[in-house]
């Protein structure tokens, strides 16, 4: 514990600085580990590289920017490498241009054949060759070409004017009249449809029962009349009601025969309403 001055450490001691010894450095050559999965061009499905341990360098060269990138401000553009004008392209150059720089591109490739090669003459003629001179014909043109006026057939006057008789379609009716007129029935009938439907709304609720339908209601009604009577008869002759069901078995037999004889005696009448509703 330092408990204040002390002769002892007037004389500061000596540091010792321990040198640095030099960086190992392996015997083994530094070649790529076998069977790695770096040093691939994917990584999405990992294989192996290396396998058999032969290899003396990377089998995939490392890419740029693979690692950690450029230094700071290494991606900055720079002001003075930009896109010069016709940097990816060449301006065609002007004929007095062509003219003084490539004479040859201006010569022509192929000669157009001359019109004197045609008739024989071998070409236009010489500066010293004469020409052929005293050619004279002896056709009087004025004459010919009254002849052949005189003699020429008159030209046919053209038809400018359509024969509408010898038209495919003539005499049938046209294929728009068709459509409107197939509009035309389908628009009836849908207002045919509405007026039915609107007549059939106005009708009153209630309509006369048809003279069979009442006459089989009431022959059906008879029948279910004398069975339930029978059987209100078999039940007569028992003077002593001593349980509960033969007593409603006797009250519904005589409620049954009272509605149906109400029924009877309503349906016997001449017209009958039916609600259609119900």
């Amino acid at each position: 514990a330092d408990h204040g001055e002390s002769i002892y450490q007037l004389v500061p001691p000596k540091v010792h600085v321990q040198p640095k010894p030099p960086m190992f450095k392996s015997k083994i050559p530094d070649y790529p580990p076998t069977a790695s999965t770096f040093h691939l061009p994917g990584t999405s499905h990992p294989m192996l590289s290396n396998v058999g341990g032969t290899a003396t360098q990377k089998p995939m060269q490392n890419k740029s920017h693979s690692n950690f990138g450029k230094a700071p401000g290494g991606y900055k553009n720079d002001p003075n490498n930009y896109m010069k004008k016709l940097a990816k392209s060449c301006s065609v150059p002007c004929l007095s241009e062509v003219r003084r720089t490539n004479p040859e591109q201006l010569r022509p490739s192929h000669l157009k054949e001359s019109k004197f090669a045609a008739m024989g003459g071998g070409g236009p003629p010489r500066r010293g060759e004469a020409p052929v001179m005293g050619l004279k014909s002896s056709k009087n043109f004025i004459v010919a070409n009254a002849v052949e006026v005189i003699l020429a057939a008159p030209k046919k006057p053209q038809e400018t004017t359509k024969h509408f008789l010898h038209k495919e379609d003539y005499g049938k009716v046209p294929k728009y009249l068709t459509h409107i007129k197939r509009d035309i029935d389908n628009e009836f009938n849908y207002i045919r449809q509405l007026q039915e439907q609107q007549y059939s709304d106005s009708l009153p609720a209630v309509q006369p029962l048809d003279d069979r339908e009442r006459q089989a209601l009431l022959e059906g009604l008879k029948a279910k009349w004398e069975r339930v009577n029978t059987d209100y008869q078999a039940q007569t002759h028992v003077s002593l009601m001593d349980t509960e069901g033969k007593v409603r078995r006797k009250e519904r037999c005589e409620a049954e025969l009272a509605q149906l004889e109400k029924d009877i005696e309503r349906l016997s009448k001449g017209s009958i309403q039916v609600h259609l509703e119900s």
